[in-house]
């Protein structure tokens, strides 16, 4: 299986986390991406490649302009106030505010924010930009014949909504991509999240649609982040209605428990036919993930890559999230080794 990496995702570095009342190192940090490459390189997945560039119109095709060029002027704009530290959301147009876009980086930072754990830090643009790309050159790769391709995108895109970014996320390099498709000549793409945390960002940008289905195993969103979204009775609006599923889980869940949730959401993707498959990956869904509570063992993870390959679609991996740095290459892998196996 082919590999889209670019070493510009180490751009975004940031030193600090919202967590617990502290700041805290992130747990989204370049060593993720590197474990994972580490690891594909050692058991010779197959070719590791450089992405292209693609410019900023596919990103504008799901995302709002205002919003990236919010994005590609934040660290700067915080820079230039003379704060000290990291950009960290501080204020929200909460309920009953007004949702006018301030002038003042602070209340912009607050209006395009989802949550306050999400830091800019110098390369923060860069990295995002990049990974959009390494998604895009995966969509190509696949578009153009490939069974199957992995796109090691960091940082990770899915709780990215058409105008708010949020849990580690700027630019959503899936929908990204599931639009990539449909504008070169797909008439169906099924995007299945088996991230831990549910995909928000992805459910908002396609949620009125019926040409892209969105399906998401997670954490109920009572007991974890991001809390306001990703309930079972969310099933699409208008001409979207029935195209999202979303399957929230309790604290503890075992792969027993978590495996027939993915086996109704594969029978999903089967009734709905698609052209192409995106799997938003996060290994996050591990035993040990430090700001998870599922209970999935590594050997799981080569059992439900097997699963996904009997869909017998063409299909596009894009990296989402997945915490234990110790295990997260030997999980991903085993994610793609049980796929070209299945």
């Amino acid at each position: 299986m082919l590999t889209i990496y670019t070493d510009n995702h180490v751009l975004r570095n940031a030193k600090t986390e919202l967590a617990g009342g502290q700041l805290i190192q992130t747990f989204e940090q370049p060593a993720r991406a590197t474990r994972i490459v580490e690891r594909i390189k050692k058991v010779s997945l197959g070719d590791v490649l450089e992405p292209n560039d693609f410019g900023l119109e596919p990103i504008f095709r799901v995302h709002d302009k205002k919003f990236v060029r919010f994005l590609e002027t934040a660290w700067e704009a915080w820079s230039e106030t003379g704060y000290k530290g990291e950009g960290i959301p501080m204020c929200w147009p909460a309920r009953r505010m007004s949702t006018k876009i301030p002038d003042h980086i602070n209340g912009k930072m607050g209006y395009y924010a989802m949550a306050s754990e999400t830091s800019f830090s110098p390369g923060t643009w860069e990295a995002a930009f990049a990974a959009v790309n390494v998604a895009l050159t995966g969509a190509e790769l696949v578009n153009a014949g490939e069974s199957a391709v992995f796109a090691l995108c960091r940082p990770p895109g899915h709780h990215a909504a058409r105008d708010m970014f949020g849990g580690y996320c700027f630019l959503n390099n899936a929908a990204i991509a599931a639009q990539y498709f449909i504008d070169h000549g797909k008439s169906r793409v099924a995007v299945l999240d088996v991230d831990f945390h549910h995909g928000n960002g992805t459910q908002d940008i396609f949620y009125d649609r019926n040409d892209v289905m969105y399906l998401s195993l997670h954490g109920d969103p009572r007991d974890a982040f991001p809390y306001f979204l990703g309930y079972a009775d969310e099933t699409g609006k208008g001409g979207g209605e029935g195209y999202n599923f979303n399957y929230p889980m309790k604290p503890g869940t075992a792969f027993d428990e978590w495996v027939e949730a993915l086996n109704d959401a594969l029978q999903n993707i089967r009734t709905f036919g698609p052209d192409i498959l995106i799997v938003s990956l996060g290994v996050d869904t591990f035993e040990t993930d430090p700001i998870s509570f599922f209970k999935l063992k590594s050997d799981d993870f080569l059992t439900y890559g097997a699963s996904i390959a009997r869909l017998k679609l063409p299909t596009l991996f894009v990296m989402e999230g997945g915490y234990d740095i110790n295990e997260i290459g030997r999980n991903t892998v085993n994610v793609l080794q049980g796929f070209e196996s299945g």
